[in-house]
């Protein structure tokens, strides 16, 4: 059954008629996730959250929709992996001013990038667009900071680590490899102390920082851990949902 919420999965019979307060993009990756997890990762993940968002959001009433998913990212900093594939931002945003233009011509004014790949910066490319977009909100959400990730999890990391591994163990288990085949994704560290303390940022050279591409050890993943981690952070989401698409965005400071 086509799921209305879903831009892909519906069809003009239902649209027609139809209207929509909130359009959510989710865009990923599309790239190496240790050995063991598939490239698809970051889409499979974003799609799936989104998509599970919408369900809580629509059935309170919410009228979202959920576009279909962007799978490529800003992957500037692995030009050596293999097929790690990379958009660039100015890419990016040609993607989202021909996306918007679309929906502002239609009255769809509020717009969403859930993104799902830690290399996707979006906060200029939103500047930019508000200026040419004053009608628009738009708006963009990250979910792996959605919830404080030490209440579901053992060792911390952020790339194809104990988080990802278990959703992906429940999301899409037959894409991942037998635990002998993981890699303990540990992490080179800048030799700058600013660098490591966060205050100074460049780029990571991934080749020079992973040796099999991951960023925190996932042994300790499961898929109970996984489903968990999953719901919570689509409830946290779907209210999201809910309260941009029935906000008044003219009124929304207090």
């Amino acid at each position: 059954m086509p799921r209305p919420y879903v831009l892909a999965e519906t069809n003009w019979k239902h649209l027609k008629d139809e209207s929509f307060d909130l359009a959510v993009l989710p865009w990923a990756a599309t790239e190496a996730h240790n050995y063991h997890l598939p490239y698809a990762t970051d889409t499979i993940e974003g799609t799936a959250i989104a998509e599970e968002s919408a369900r809580i959001a629509w059935e309170q009433g919410a009228k979202v929709v959920v576009l279909p998913t962007i799978p490529f990212g800003v992957n500037t900093g692995q030009p050596d992996i293999y097929l790690d594939m990379n958009l660039n931002p100015s890419t990016q945003f040609a993607i989202l001013k021909d996306l918007i233009t679309v929906l502002d011509r239609q009255g769809i004014h509020k717009f969403m990038i859930l993104n799902s790949h830690g290399g996707n910066n979006w906060k200029s490319i939103i500047r930019e667009l508000g200026l040419l977009f004053p009608k628009m909100f738009i708006c963009s959400t990250l979910w792996p900071a959605t919830l404080d990730r030490k209440q579901f999890f053992d060792i911390p990391g952020d790339h194809a680590d104990e988080m990802e591994t278990s959703l992906i163990m429940h999301l899409a288990p037959e894409l991942v490899l037998p635990k002998k085949d993981w890699g303990d994704g540990a992490e080179k560290k800048n030799k700058i102390r600013a660098f490591r303390e966060g205050w100074a940022w460049t780029e990571r050279p991934w080749s020079k920082i992973s040796e099999d591409t991951g960023v925190g050890n996932p042994h300790n993943a499961n898929k109970e851990k996984g489903k968990q981690f999953f719901k919570a952070v689509c409830e946290k989401m779907g209210q999201l949902f809910i309260d941009i698409a029935q906000a008044d965005t003219d009124d929304l400071y207090k």
